[in-house]
């Protein structure tokens, strides 16, 4: 039952994640063809909770998507299993989460109010 649950949440967390993808692919071809600076693009991000909602969602879906993906490799290659499978997946899941949870209040609200 938990193979299943854990395939199905792989499999909505893509869901989520195309839609991201592709509108942070169309950010950045935006930024790049008009010619924006970081400086302009952070004068652009800072203090947007519109931003900071969907790169903060962004992660959310990376994170569990990712967590779930290492599992199954490190289950078929490494042939790590039980409790230690678990370990890794949820260690991997919040190390993914704090690294983007991190990027994203940079780009959003760090330099609000400095």
């Amino acid at each position: 039952m938990l193979g299943l649950r854990l395939y199905m949440a792989q499999r909505i967390t893509a869901l989520f994640m195309g839609p991201f993808v592709l509108g942070h692919i169309a950010v950045m071809i935006y930024a790049i063809q008009g010619g924006l600076s970081a400086a302009e693009i952070l004068g652009r991000t800072q203090g947007s909770i519109l931003w900071f909602l969907f790169y903060g969602l962004f992660v959310v879906a990376v994170s569990i998507h990712g967590a779930i993906g290492l599992r199954v490799i490190a289950h078929e290659w490494g042939k790590v299993s039980g409790r230690a499978l678990d370990v890794l997946m949820w260690g991997m899941g919040l190390a993914f989460f704090a690294l983007g949870a991190r990027a994203v209040w940079a780009v959003t609200f760090a330099g609000v109010g400095a």
